[in-house]
Order: structure tokens, then C-alpha cells, then sequence
């Protein structure tokens, strides 16, 4: 379901399950790779992540989530919690390659990566609750707010927009862009970039900017 591999310093992780749903087996593998990855992040060390075919992720599965018991969901909503705020002050870079379709979780858990390069010919960032009719947890609005301007937000938010590798960049939610063949070099190198940085100061002024929107995740 997701693929991790060390290329020199840097963490490959690679969502390759089709369109790369959230259900509680996602979880509990991207738990024990942040697990690795925190136990390996010296000078040097980033973290690129990535999906496969056309799909960056798209968000939950609702037909697995919907089955869940009422104790099971409260697992699963502190897990999905506890991601997102470890993405957050994660003390190496942190870059996601959307090679695809970004949709609801799958735009959050781009939002949590410090940067974001998107495939240029296909794919968009999609704050899509608004259509599927999911309701987002005040902590988790908070990445939006946190990451986003107000306005861009806002429309995000309430429209469902469907943003393009070029929308996006002008937006200020994408940091580049690039054809499907070098959509991971590109981010790769952005990862090697800012892991030249002295990765102790790194991590205080990541857990000094996103410090209290990751607390805020996972007091519920």
C-alpha cells in the first residue's frame, strides 16, 4: 500500500495502491515509516513523498471508513491526527511530488509537507469535502489556515475548486511544477537543497512556525 526506500539521504515514500486511499491499513503503514524516518533524520536527510499512475491520493475510503465501529473511528480519526502533525514538524524537509489527483485527505497530507511540486499536465488540488459531503475537524481546518491565505482558503474550502499545476503555483499552494518524467527528480533535488540546512536549527524554527497547529491535532 505505501512503498518506503532509502536513496542515499533521502526517504522515498511511494503510495502505490491504485488511487492511493486512506483506510486504517495506510495508517498503521505510514505510522511505522515516520517511525524510520524520525530515527534517521541527520545532516542531509529529507523526505519526498509520492503516489503512482494518476493518483497522488484521494483521499479516504469511505466504504472501509464507513464500516468502522464507533471505537475503531476514534483510532482512526487519532491516527490520521497524529500524521498529520508529525508530517508537520517533522525535524527534516519534507517535499510532495503530486504526480496526480491530490483530493481531500490527499490535499492535506500535501498541505503537511513543507513543500509541494505538482505535475504539470495532470492532476489537480482539491479541497473536495464540500462535494463529498465530509465534514473537516476544526484542527484539521487549521492546516488550511495555516498553510493557505485567508482568500485562497476560503475558495478552497467552499467552492471544491479544482486547482492545476499552474493554478496552484499562482496561489501560492504549489511551489513548482513539472512534466511527468521529472516531476521526482525535481523534488528531489528541492529535498537535497534544503537538507544542506543545519538540520538542528531546521527542526526548532519547523516546530516554532507548525509547533501549535501540531498540537492542536492531536488535542483533538
Amino acid at each position: 500500500m505505501i512503498e518506503y526506500k532509502k536513496e542515499g539521504s533521502l526517504h522515498l515514500v511511494t503510495m502505490n495502491d491504485g488511487q492511493n486511499t486512506i483506510c486504517p491499513q495506510w495508517h498503521q503503514e505510514m505510522l511505522d515509516i515516520l517511525d524510520t524516518v524520525e530515527n534517521d533524520c541527520g545532516q542531509g536527510a529529507a523526505l519526498v513523498l509520492t503516489g503512482t499512475d494518476k493518483f497522488f491520493c484521494n483521499g479516504l475510503n469511505l466504504e472501509k471508513v464507513m464500516a468502522l465501529s464507533p471505537e475503531e473511528m476514534q483510532v482512526f480519526a487519532k491516527n490520521m491526527a497524529e500524521i498529520h502533525s508529525r508530517f508537520l514538524v517533522l525535524q527534516c524537509p519534507t517535499v510532495a511530488a503530486l504526480n496526480g489527483h491530490a483530493f481531500a485527505g490527499g490535499a492535506f497530507m500535501a498541505l503537511s509537507c513543507d513543500y509541494r511540486i505538482m505535475r504539470e499536465d495532470r492532476g489537480w488540488f482539491c479541497v473536495s469535502e464540500v462535494d463529498v459531503g465530509v465534514p473537516i475537524p476544526p484542527p484539521m481546518m487549521g492546516i488550511l489556515q495555516g498553510k493557505l491565505t485567508p482568500n485562497i482558503a476560503r475558495d478552497a474550502l467552499l467552492t471544491g475548486k479544482r486547482y492545476t499545476a499552474e493554478e496552484a503555483m499562482a496561489a501560492g499552494i504549489a511551489d513548482g511544477k513539472a512534466c511527468a518524467e521529472t516531476l521526482l527528480e525535481q523534488s528531489m533535488a528541492l529535498a537535497s537543497l534544503l537538507a544542506t540546512k543545519e538540520p538542528g536549527i531546521f527542526k526548532t524554527l519547523k516546530q516554532t512556525w507548525f509547533g501549535p497547529m501540531a498540537e492542536a491535532l492531536v488535542a483533538g
